[in-house]
């Protein structure tokens, strides 16, 4: 039965965090989906959520939720803005779309302290500065 069903691997997706304006006060960043496929990908639900433990105590951010009709390919499109302070809990994207008639889903994890600089690189699409897991 389970052979039966299709392999709906998520490639060449990507979710990820960029820093977008920088002043002596405050940083801005913002969280992506980047669709680095040349086919687009059609109603893109994305649930965002933050947790984990700060100061000893267990933390849950409020669960969003995020509908795009379509991402084209070799595209990408900002998810939500994200404060710094969230930065050390885990910050959780599941991410489900279709191809065609097939539904692909995948959970994406920022693990506490991964949005640093150390792990910065220069993102595909966008041409920023972040940090992406794909």
């Amino acid at each position: 039965m389970i052979k039966d069903l299709p392999d709906n691997t998520v490639k060449d997706i990507a979710i990820a965090v960029a820093l977008e304006k920088e002043s002596v006060e405050s940083k801005i960043w913002y969280v992506y989906i980047i669709n680095l496929k040349n086919e687009p990908i059609e109603n893109v639900l994305i649930t965002s959520k933050g947790y984990g433990e700060k100061d000893g105590e267990q933390v849950k951010t409020s669960t969003l939720r995020h509908m795009f009709p379509l991402v084209e390919g070799n595209s990408f499109k900002i998810i939500e803005p994200i404060d710094e302070q969230t930065f050390g809990l885990n910050n959780e994207y599941w991410l489900s779309y279709y191809i065609g008639t097939q539904i692909y889903d995948k959970k994406f994890i920022f693990l506490p302290e991964s949005i640093v600089e150390m792990n910065f690189t220069r993102l595909p699409v966008i041409n920023k500065v972040g940090v992406m897991i794909g």
